[in-house]
């Protein structure tokens, strides 16, 4: 269950353009809370959508009747993994995969049978849903793409100065 089922708030679609070549459709929608002038807070984990996640704060214009996302505002500290499913795996399978996952406080959303996407809560330690999801792939249970790591890292890349 997403965070946008869970609330009784007043929610919107908004839509991203999606690179063509990264993806099987054009565009994508996720739910949204209004939180300003053209200002919507994402209230789902994106399937598609790389470079975004739940809880961030993004602008959008009316475009032919549709939200069309125009950038992003301010982050709202949640990661976004994407798994695929073997075609074999059956939901009873996949439910005791997850429990790792939801034991460190991750939710899921399905697009399809194989295809979910995951919420990574600000509280949850980014370290052990990587590692959990990489044994997870190479166990063979899934196949795993990062949409994007919201959390802070331990220990981040230099930044080296223009030469």
């Amino acid at each position: 269950m997403n965070s946008a089922q869970k609330s009784g708030d007043e929610l919107v679609k908004i839509f991203f353009d999606l690179p063509q070549d990264m993806s099987p459709i054009s565009s994508e929608s996720l739910w949204a809370e209004p939180v300003g002038a053209s200002l919507y807070r994402l209230r789902n984990a994106p399937f598609y959508m790389r470079g975004v996640s739940e809880q961030d704060i993004v602008r959008a214009e009316e475009n032919d009747g549709r939200l069309m996302v125009t950038g992003i505002v301010d982050r709202g500290g949640h990661s976004t993994y994407r798994i695929f499913l073997p075609e074999h795996t059956s939901e009873h399978q996949f439910e005791k995969d997850w429990i790792p996952l939801h034991e460190l406080g991750c939710i899921y959303e399905r697009a399809t049978r194989r295809l979910i996407a995951i919420d990574v809560p600000p509280n949850a330690d980014i370290y052990s849903v990587y590692e959990v999801l990489e044994k997870g792939e190479k166990d063979q249970l899934w196949e795993f793409q990062e949409g994007l790591c919201g959390h802070p890292l331990r220990n981040p890349p230099p930044i080296k100065p223009n030469a």
